[in-house]
C-alpha cells in the first residue's frame, strides 16, 4: 500500500553497495593502509612544528614572567595604582621599570609575528629583537638608577636579558636545524 519511489530504492540500494563489507575490509592492503595514514598525518602536520609550537610558548611565557615580576615590582613600591601612575604616565627612563616591560612586549610581538604567524626560517627577527634588548638593557643599566632601587633593580633586567637570549639559542639551535632535518627526511 505504501510504496517507496523507484528513485528512493535506487539511491538506497546505491548507498548501500558504496559501503564496503566485512569481506572488503579484510583485503585492504597494510602498504595502502600506511600511506593512506600517513597522507592524513601529512596534512595535519603542515601546521606549526612541535618544536615551533615550543618556540612560541616561551616566547609567551618571558611576556608573561616579565610582565608578573613588573606587576609584583609595583606592587612592593607601594601599591600598584599609585607606582602605574608614577612608571607609565609620568615616565622616568632613569628611574622606570615600564620600558623593560614594553620591550618584552616588543619581542612578543615581533617573534610571534616571525615565527608563528609567517611562519619564518631564518634567523634574522631574533637577532634582531635579542640585538635590540641586549643593547637596551645595557644602556639601561648603565644610565640608570635601577640599582639603587633594591632587588628589582637587577632581577627585571638580568632576567629579561637571560630570556631574550634563551629564546635565541632555542630557535637556532633547536628549531631551525629540526625542521630542516624534517624536511630533508621528507624530501628523502
Amino acid at each position: 500500500m505504501n510504496r517507496v519511489p523507484a528513485d528512493a530504492e535506487n539511491a538506497h540500494s546505491s548507498s548501500v553497495e558504496s559501503c564496503p563489507s566485512l569481506r572488503d575490509v579484510h583485503s585492504i592492503n597494510p602498504a595502502q593502509l600506511m600511506a593512506r595514514i600517513e597522507s592524513y598525518e601529512g596534512r595535519e602536520k603542515k601546521g606549526i612544528s612541535d618544536v615551533r609550537r615550543t618556540f612560541c610558548l616561551f616566547v609567551t611565557f618571558d611576556l608573561l614572567f616579565i610582565t608578573l615580576l613588573w606587576i609584583i615590582e609595583l606592587n612592593v613600591k607601594g601599591g600598584i595604582e599609585t607606582t602605574l601612575e608614577k612608571e607609565v604616565l609620568q615616565y622616568d627612563y632613569s628611574s622606570s621599570y615600564f620600558d623593560i616591560f614594553l620591550l618584552a612586549v616588543f619581542r612578543f610581538k615581533v617573534l610571534i609575528l616571525a615565527y608563528a604567524m609567517c611562519r619564518l626560517r631564518h634567523w634574522w627577527a631574533i637577532a634582531f629583537t635579542t640585538a635590540v634588548t641586549s643593547a637596551f638593557l645595557l644602556a639601561k643599566v648603565i644610565i640608570s638608577q635601577l640599582f639603587s632601587q633594591g632587588a628589582f633593580g637587577y632581577v627585571l633586567p638580568i632576567i629579561s636579558f637571560i630570556l631574550a637570549w634563551i629564546e635565541t639559542w632555542f630557535l637556532d639551535f633547536k628549531v631551525l636545524p629540526q625542521e630542516a632535518e624534517e624536511e630533508n627526511s621528507k624530501l628523502l
